[in-house]
């Protein structure tokens, strides 16, 4: 991630990444490290599956402890919730209408916490990026690769993202 670019996130998305780093450190790296330290002590490491798998999940870890504790250090938490906001802003939960007539909710959220499964989407998204400043009502533009494409704000709320 760029330096110049603020990694935005909610209170809900710092808090999920603090439990992750939390959770790595506590419960999922004691029991690698031990059983790569045991592993190594039986010998022969070159052929030796426990050592070798062990050493390669310990620096998946790793390697995930280090991306959440830049991504926490860079963060930048923005709570919009409960401030009466009517346009759309990073953290605010939409509903959009296509022309199509197709309606679907989603939210605004930081890049570290994007899931599709959740229709989180990340502020830097094409979607979001047409979407933010609107207000109900209003009709925005998606310049997609198929063509531009209408889309109405139905609804804007911001709640408390967990």
């Amino acid at each position: 991630m760029a330096d110049e670019v603020k990694n935005y996130i909610t209170p809900g998305g710092y808090k999920r990444l603090q439990d992750e780093l939390a959770r790595l450190w506590k419960e999922e790296r004691p029991p690698v490290v031990n059983t790569v330290a045991w592993a190594a002590a039986n010998g022969d490491r070159s052929e030796n599956g426990d050592y070798i798998y062990g050493k390669k999940r310990l620096r998946e870890i790793d390697r995930r402890i280090r991306y959440l504790s830049k991504s926490l250090d860079k963060a930048v938490v923005v709570d919009n919730a409960g401030k009466g906001l009517t346009q759309v802003r990073f953290g605010a939960t939409v509903t959009i209408e296509y022309e199509s007539g197709q309606a679907r909710e989603l939210t605004i959220v930081g890049v570290d916490e994007i899931d599709n499964g959740d229709a989180r989407i990340s502020w830097r998204a094409p979607l979001a990026r047409a979407l933010l400043g609107a207000k109900v009502g209003d009709v925005v533009t998606l310049r997609a690769p198929k063509g531009d494409e209408r889309i109405e704000v139905v609804e804007v709320r911001y709640e408390t993202l967990g």
